[in-house]
Order: C-alpha cells, then structure tokens, then sequence
C-alpha cells in the first residue's frame, strides 16, 4: 500500500495548494472590493488567518477534536476486548507505534482517528459502537481506522478541514462587514460614473465570490473524503482478510437510530459513517461527506473470496459504475 500512501500525499499536497489558491483569490477580491490599493492587504490578512489556523491544527488539532468528541483516553484494563484489537490491527498494518486508544461515552455507533502523524495517532469508538458490535465487527471498524492512520488521511483531512474553515471565516467575516458597512469604502473615491460602475462590479465579484467559494471548496472537500472512505474499506478488507465484517458492523450503523450528541459539521468527515444525517434526499450525494453506507456494504460483500484489493477495486467499479480506478496498478500488485 506504500504506492497508495505516496499518492495519497501527492493529492493532498495538490488539493492543499488549489484551496491555498482559492484562499488568496478570496482575500484578493475582498481587499479590491473595499479599496482598489487594498487587494494585496487583503492577500495578507487571509494569509495571517490561515497561518494561525494551521498553527493551531499542528500544535493541538488532536486535542480540539478529541474534545469536541468528548472521548477520554482508556488502557488495556479497561476495554481489554477494544484494545487488544487495537493492537491487533496496528501490528497487521506494520505500524511501529501503538495508537492510544479513546472511547466516547455516546449511544450512537461511531468512530474516528486523528493525529497529525502515525506516531502521535488516536483511536476512538463510541460505546454504543462496542456494545452492539461483536468481535469481528468491531476489528472491521478498527481497522478501517487503522487504516486512515496507516494512509496518512488523518493529516490530510485535519489539514483540509482547517482550510475550509479558512475559507469559511473570511467569507462571513467580509459579509457581515457588508452588512455594517453597507458597501465598503470604495464608493467615495474619484473617477465618476465608470469609476462607480467600476466599484459596483468589483463589489459584485466579491460578494458572488464570498457565496459560492466557500461551497465550491466544501463540495471538494467532500468529494475527496468520500475517496478516502472507499480506500480505508479496501484496506480494512486487506488487514482483517474478513471484508463480511466491516460489512456488517456498517450495516448495523446504518439500521441504528441513535444520533451522535456532539455531532459537528467540522468534525463529521472525521468518522467512519456521516453523524450528521441527511434530511432530504436532494443533493444528497455532493452534500455528504461519506459515500452511501449502502454502497460501501455492497462493495465489501461483492469482494467474493479473493479478499484483496484486486477483489475491492472490482467491486467498486462494478457498483459505483465508475470508469476510473480506486487504486493503481502497482499497488495492486504489490498487495
């Protein structure tokens, strides 16, 4: 799976650097919206946010998810069962490093890795997840968090979440001062009726721009998390060699009723299944940040008895009816 982790980064590098793009683009506009000299200002204090946020991602991203989840750190002598699987996994994924091991005092089945390198990685399931998984189920679930350890998503989407945000703040920090300013500074200066028209246009990029990049980034984000769902299943299949396990463990998230209490719209790429349900079924699948649960149980269960990546990609293609590949060549042949 190394050539899957290599492109893995290769892709997060290329998504950081377009959302890193459309985060100047933005403060760009907004600083030309309020001043024709104040475009590279605006450049610079989308810049200063960004780096703040990154800081704080890096620096305690870990510790702000784990809070938001409510989890708390357990030990072998308190879900021996949890832990030992724990290990199980990390050793079948040749991880060095023993991730430490969390549990969330919840009734919805649910859970999430996080951790900005393998080393410094966390586990967490919700007890609702163990009281109603048996064995083989709850390895499913752990490995598919194993495996967003072991293919550096956990990284990526702490990284990726923090330029959303990004994008986000600035938006509504340029549309409420809209509101309090009522148009911004431009429309004093020189230059007449073109000089008017001018600002009137310039104002309606940034608005259109304030509205819609924040979706558009959103919508990419999602797209490309959906990905990493699909490549965590593939590699859960590979590190148990049981794929009917994660099947069913998806399968009784998917029948269970229970809402996650602290559900976050920052934290729901996080988990293994979406805890923020769709209400409508409109837009249901750019809006979502995990494919269809019934999809992915499909695809584990179409695997047959081959038990390998060969066996997952062709499952995939044949269901999501895709013509592109989940995974290269050489790491099917590697697997």
């Amino acid at each position: 799976m190394w050539e899957v982790i290599r492109k893995n980064q290769q892709k997060s590098m290329l998504l950081l650097i377009i959302m890193g793009s459309a985060l100047v683009a933005l403060g760009y506009v907004f600083g030309s919206a309020y001043h024709p000299d104040a475009a590279f200002f605006g450049v610079i204090i989308a810049l200063i946010v960004y780096f703040i946020m990154l800081g704080v991602a890096f620096s305690s991203g870990k510790s702000i998810m784990l809070r938001m989840g409510n989890a708390r750190e357990v030990g072998p002598n308190d879900y021996q069962q949890l832990y030992n699987i724990v290990e199980e996994m990390r050793l079948a994924a040749g991880m060095p490093f023993m991730p430490k091991v969390y549990v969330i005092d919840d009734p919805a089945p649910n859970a999430f890795a996080a951790g900005m390198k393998p080393e410094n990685s966390v586990v967490a399931v919700t007890t609702g997840l163990m009281n109603i998984m048996n064995r083989d189920e709850l390895q499913g679930v752990v490995a598919h968090e194993i495996a967003h350890i072991r293919n550096r998503d956990i990284r990526y989407m702490t990284l990726a979440t923090v330029m959303v945000g990004t994008v986000a703040i600035l938006a509504q920090f340029f549309l409420r001062s809209m509101m309090y300013t009522g148009g911004g500074s431009r429309r004093g200066g020189s230059g007449g009726s073109a000089g008017g028209k001018g600002n009137a246009i310039m104002m309606i990029v940034a608005l259109a721009f304030a509205i819609l990049a924040p979706i558009a980034i959103r919508l990419l984000y999602f797209a490309i998390s959906r990905k990493r769902e699909y490549l965590a299943d593939a590699s859960a299949a590979l590190l148990t060699r049981y794929p009917e396990g994660l099947a069913s463990a998806l399968e009784k998230i998917a029948n269970s009723s229970q809402d996650l209490s602290n559900a976050d719209k920052a934290m729901a790429p996080m988990y293994i299944a979406n805890p923020l349900k769709p209400k409508g079924q409109k837009l249901k699948n750019l809006t979502s940040t995990h494919p269809p649960l019934t999809e992915r149980i499909q695809i584990l269960r179409s695997m047959g008895k081959t038990q390998s990546l060969a066996g997952y990609q062709q499952a995939y293609k044949a269901i999501t009816r895709s013509g592109k590949d989940l995974l290269p060549a050489s790491a099917l042949k590697q697997a």
